[in-house]
């Protein structure tokens, strides 16, 4: 799910998945220079920049955020996230789905 995934190992990324309550929260630690993958969601939903900058493209657009930051992700639009410096990033959905393995089949759109 993001470029560079031998880079993201390699620098000390992490991703750590909670479940609670049909709300599902994916915990990424991102190595500063590593960007996530392009990709969009069938439905919005909230991320949250816990620490550090990022670069966040939403569709065309490229915005800046220094953590805490919460940024709400519109349902249907392509988005990336680039870490400017190391920082951790929350996704948090509203699913029942509450397997690891099956997680992004769930909730990123084809």
């Amino acid at each position: 799910m993001m470029q560079g995934q031998e880079l993201f190992d390699k620098a000390g990324g992490k991703i750590e998945h909670h479940f609670g309550g049909g709300v599902y929260a994916k915990e990424t630690i991102i190595p500063a220079g590593v960007m996530l993958q392009q990709h969009a969601h069938t439905y919005a939903h909230l991320s949250i920049l816990a620490s550090g900058k990022a670069a966040v493209t939403n569709g065309d657009t490229v915005t800046e955020y220094i953590g805490p930051a919460c940024i709400t992700i519109q349902a249907g639009i392509p988005h990336q996230v680039l870490a400017i410096t190391d920082l951790v990033w929350f996704c948090i959905h509203a699913t029942e789905e509450c397997d690891p393995a099956h997680i992004d089949h769930a909730l990123i759109q084809k």
